[in-house]
Formats: structure tokens, sequence, C-alpha cells
């Protein structure tokens, strides 16, 4: 690339103003944090910077009565046989669709509370589809469906929950209708995940665009006239943004080629490893790898003419038709002097609370808006064999003092006005957690804040009763699969009934708990998966646990799995040739057990333990083939009490 104002190829002539944007799709109730971290750090070191969420700004966009307008003219040129009955449904009640949308989301908003009394009263919203997920909690007599979970005075929680059914319905008629890529986390994700090659994504770019392309075209292009920046820095945290931060990108070398755009993110740091495809840098002049602040000060130093390329730190540009990797290898900035994230610029006022689920602790990552802040760098602990111990974000260990916490987290109240936090750690250490928790106590600081740990026996009662004392509110943590044996193989440095022990001292300190779970884990078998579910019950029938999510196990070439296959009895399955993106990698495993079909039963069984339904069933009644008995004595984790 070359600057249209002359000079240097790759380095703007004028000002350096920077633009961190977050691509569609990642969260609706709270804004990803990466803008804000290095929104906070750039200013902190005397750059001019800001901030954008497209990913919210898209949504809002397409969700109003204009986007339903657009929706719907798309839907009126298509072949009528084309229809499926969820847009017939949709275009049926459009007039309903185009009055309510509006005030719905602003009672999402917490704009306007009081619109609750109307949508309980279910004759507001033009219920699709998606409402018949009510009829499951319809008792016996035919009475409210959800008078179970809400009572008589959860007004808005129930028409949370509602509303987020009817932005569902309509997000399937975008699916089906606009783009069948459309999700509201994992958007086109199936492009980007784990595609050794740029060929589908390349395809998808060159296509003619669809409605939700066009939108985010034009928000982009929005948002660079409120801030004619220099450098327009994209955080890719997952496949599901990697699509649309493209589409960004190719908006903004459309309309300013000297404007420098940069790549980085979670999916960069864990996928993009291998880097050889020179077509990504058609769209980004840049890709920076792992932490972010070390790479972009020296980048921004190079474009000020004050480093030579040369001195580039974990970057990747295109030189003469090749892809190229500088690193010079500076150290990190200490996790001590990153600075305070900052919010501004962001519109805090306009994020979705939604209910997705009615679990009280599952809810949390939906509902409302969340300062998000890290406890520390890096996992202090780093041995989990599934995990990707190898790469930056876990391996690199770094602390920050109580007192520097604590002054950040002053300095975000004070800032957004709110007082609840999220610590986004991959397990945030017991010692820190415990001077933090001291440090708001001597101070008074008085705040609510949940994060992820591991359940280690650090965690005891006295603990737990502080940390709740603090703010805490709730917790998350891998149980993972739920036997010694493979906790042992995982190297997770937990027993199941140490696990017991350590989430019945947070339930009873009043703490919601909620467990990572895992199927599929090499040599697992039949038996090992019965074990396992008998244990998850027993631990939601002793109240140790309110929430779960059993995810199926995927094999990463940066985890100890994925790089020692022999120590767990598996056998790597040959990728192909890699240009773009590597990260799972297909095995084989002799216990030939079908954990797909496994898996449907463990979380047909989850859903229903967290809606407490089924506890006192027969853990194989949700399996649809023939398992064994399990092993586990009925009362192991109520003796492990003892």
């Amino acid at each position: 690339m070359t600057s249209s104002h002359g000079g240097t190829p790759g380095v703007p002539a004028r000002p350096v103003r920077v633009l961190s944007l977050i691509p569609p799709m990642t969260q609706l109730n709270t804004p990803y944090p990466s803008t804000a971290y290095l929104t906070g750090f750039l200013r902190s070191r005397g750059v001019q910077a800001g901030q954008d969420d497209l990913a919210l700004a898209l949504v809002l966009e397409l969700f109003s009565p204009d986007g339903l307008r657009a929706i719907r003219a798309r839907i009126d040129t298509a072949p009528p046989q084309s229809r499926t009955h969820r847009v017939e449904h949709f275009v049926e009640r459009f007039d309903r669709y185009l009055a309510t949308v509006g005030p719905t989301l602003a009672f999402l908003q917490n704009r306007d509370p009081t619109l609750g009394h109307r949508i309980c009263g279910r004759a507001f919203l033009p219920e699709g589809p998606r409402f018949a997920a009510l009829e499951v909690y319809t008792d016996d007599d035919g009475g409210d469906p959800l008078a179970w979970a809400f009572g008589a005075l959860g007004t808005q929680d129930r028409a949370r929950h509602l509303a987020t059914l009817y932005l569902n319905d309509i997000a399937d008629v975008l699916r089906d209708a606009i783009d069948p890529r459309f999700e509201f986390v994992r958007y086109a994700e199936a492009l980007a995940q784990s595609q050794p090659t740029f060929e589908p994504l390349a395809a998808a770019l060159a296509a003619p665009p669809t409605l939700i392309d066009t939108l985010l075209h034009r928000l982009t292009l929005e948002s660079l006239a409120r801030h004619t920046p220099g450098v327009v820095l994209l955080s890719v945290p997952f496949p599901g943004a990697v699509y649309a931060a493209f589409r960004i990108a190719q908006a903004v070398k459309a309309r300013d080629p000297s404007i420098v755009t940069v790549l980085g993110g979670g999916f960069v740091n864990t996928e993009l490893r291998e880097l050889t495809e020179p077509r990504v840098f058609d769209y980004f002049d840049y890709v920076c790898l792992d932490a972010g602040e070390r790479p972009l000060l020296a980048l921004l130093e190079y474009l000020d003419g004050k480093r030579p390329r040369e001195r580039l730190v974990r970057t990747y540009l295109r030189s003469d038709d090749a892809v190229r990797y500088v690193d010079s290898g500076e150290p990190d900035v200490a996790f001590a002097e990153v600075g305070t994230p900052t919010w501004d610029g962001l519109p805090l006022d306009r994020y979705l609370s939604v209910l997705d689920m009615l679990n009280p602790m599952h809810r949390l990552w939906s509902d409302g808006r969340w300062n998000k802040l890290t406890v520390a760098h890096g996992c202090y602990w780093k041995k989990c064999s599934f995990c990707d111990v190898s790469l930056d974000y876990i391996s690199r260990y770094d602390t920050a003092g109580a007192s520097t916490l604590v002054d950040r987290i002053e300095a975000i109240v004070a800032e957004t006005g709110q007082t609840g936090f999220h610590f986004v750690d991959e397990a945030a250490p017991p010692k820190a957690l415990k001077t933090l928790a001291a440090e708001l106590q001597r101070r008074r600081l008085e705040i609510s804040w949940w994060g992820n740990i591991r359940f280690e026996k650090s965690f005891n009662p006295a603990l737990c009763r502080q940390l709740a004392d603090s703010g805490c509110i709730a917790i998350s943590g891998g149980l993972e699969v739920a036997s010694d044996r493979l906790l042992a193989l995982m190297k997770k440095g937990v027993s199941v009934e140490q696990v017991a022990r350590v989430t019945r001292a947070f339930a009873d300190a009043g703490i919601l708990v909620h467990a990572y779970l895992m199927y599929g884990f090499p040599t697992q078998t039949v038996q090992d998966t019965v074990d396992a579910l008998e244990y998850v019950r027993q631990l939601f029938e002793a109240g140790c646990i309110q929430s779960g999510y059993f995810h199926r196990f995927a094999c990463t070439v940066h985890s100890p799995v994925g790089r020692h296959p022999e120590q767990y009895g598996v056998t790597l399955k040959a990728l192909p040739p890699v240009s773009f993106a590597k990260n799972d990698v297909g095995f084989d495993d002799p216990t030939g057990v079908d954990h797909d079909t496994l898996g449907t039963a463990l979380n047909k069984a989850l859903y229903n333990y967290m809606h407490g339904i089924g506890l006192d069933q027969d853990v194989r009644s949700w399996f649809a083939g023939r398992v064994p008995r399990t092993r586990v004595p009925r009362h192991r984790i109520a003796n492990a009490f003892a």
C-alpha cells in the first residue's frame, strides 16, 4: 500500500489518530473489552485514540423500523415459494413487528421499564415460532408457563425473556431471508474457524453484498467521518467476528487507501500464527500477534518515522507480494503498566440486556452491562492438557498489586457510573483475589463482581465468605470431565471431591457457581460419560452448582494433546497445507465412542438440571440408547462434605 499523501509506503503523512473498532458479532449487553483496554493504554501514552462498537451499531440498525422495512423489501423481491414458515409469520404480522421493535429495544436498553407490563400481558409482541419453547414450562393445569421461574413479582425478568424470544424470531427471519450465516455471536463463523486457506473468505468478500454487508459498510463510513483516523485497529476475538472485520477493512480501503488497517485479537493470536496468505493484506496492512500494547507502540513509532521496519514487534506484513513476519523481540509492557481501560466513546446506555435462559447464573453472560477487567495476565496454573498453554495469553503470567487493581476499579466506576465487574481472566489467582477483596474492604468500595477460577482447595469457606463480602456474586470454573482418572490425565490438579467441597463453600457463602464441562476427551468411555453425568447430577442436587455448560473436546495444535498426542493415547489426523487459519486438528481415538450422540443426552440433561427438572431421575434415562449403570455411589458428593 502506498500513501495517497506521498512518502514511505504504508506510512500516513497525517498525524496519527487511532480508531479501535469492535466488529460484529460479539455481545449485545456489554462492549467486548479489547478496544477499551487498547484505547486506555494508548491514551496513557499520549496517543489520540477513539473507539466504536460496530457490532452494537449493526444490531440497532437491523432491529429498528427502518431495518425491518429493509428486511421486508428484500423478502418481497424473492420468490414467494422460497419463504419459510418463519418468514411467512413475519410478513403476516409485519405491521405489528414494525410498531413494537422500537419500544421493545428501548425496554431491553432499560430506557422504558414500564413497557414490561404490556409485554407480560402476551398481547403486545407478535409471538413467532421461538415462543413455542415456553410450552415446556406449562404446568399440568395449563397455567402461566413462566410463573415457576419468575413468580408474581418478576415482571421485568419475565418481560425481558419474552422480548429476547421476540429478537430471536427476527434473527431467524434474517437467517432465512437475508443471510443464512447471521448469528448474534457467531456470524459467518465457518468462513474462518480453522480454515486452512483463505478461499472461502475471499469468495464471500467478493460476492455481492447482502443487506447486512450494506448496512455495515455505511456504519463503517459514518465512524470514519466521526473520528477521521489515520490508523484503524480491528480486534477479532472469535471466528464469528472475522468476516465482518474483513468487510469493515474492505470499506475503509475503498474510502481511503491511505488509512492504515491493523488486525489483532484472540482469533489472530490463536489461528493465524503460520499466516502466509498475501491476500489478507489486501484488507489489512499489518497483523499483530499476542498482547497488543508493545506491537502497537512499535508500529505507531514506525508510522511516525521513529523506528525502522525491522524493529517492529510480532507483526506480519506484505513485502514484494510475500508475507513477512517481523519481531525484534522487545519485552511486553508489564501488566501493572498497561493503564486503565476506558469506555469513553462507547454508547453505554444503548446495550441490550437480554435473557436467553432463565437460570440465574447463566443469565450473567447476556444480562446487564458489566465492566470487564483482568486481575492478571495469563494463567498461573498453565498445565491443563486441553488448553492452549503454549500461547502468550496463557503462558505469560504477570500480575499487578491489589492497590493498582482497585485504583483501576475506582477510575472505571467514576467514568461509567456502574459498579458491576466481570473479571475475564482464564483463571483468577486465589492469592490475588484475596488481596483484592481485602483492598476493596479496606477502601469500603462497594461493587458486584464475578469471574473465572480453578476449583482448588485454597478457596476454603473463610476465603469464599471474604470474597462474598467484597462483592463476589458468582464464579465459574472448569470441572471438565467429572472423572478423577480423566482429571489427572488433563492435569487439572483437582479431584471431583475437591470440586464438591470448593463449590459447596462458594454456594454456602451465597455465591452462584457455573461449571464448565467437557465430553469426548481422549480415552473417555461411555462408562466415564455416564459416571460424569451422575457426578454433575449430584452437584446440582446438593446445591453446589447452579449452572453449567457441556462442550465437545476439540484438540488444538497449541495444546499438550495436540503437541504430544501419544501421551494421551490418540493419533492426530494429517492437516492439509495451511496458509491461513490453523487451530483445531482431528484425531483418532481407539475407544471408538460416539460422542456426538452422547453429547445430545448430556446437554438435554444439563438444560433440565439448570431449571431444577429431573434431578431425581436415573441418569440413564437421558440417553437414547442403552448405556451402563453408573458406578458412582448415590451419595458420593454428599459424603465428600463429611
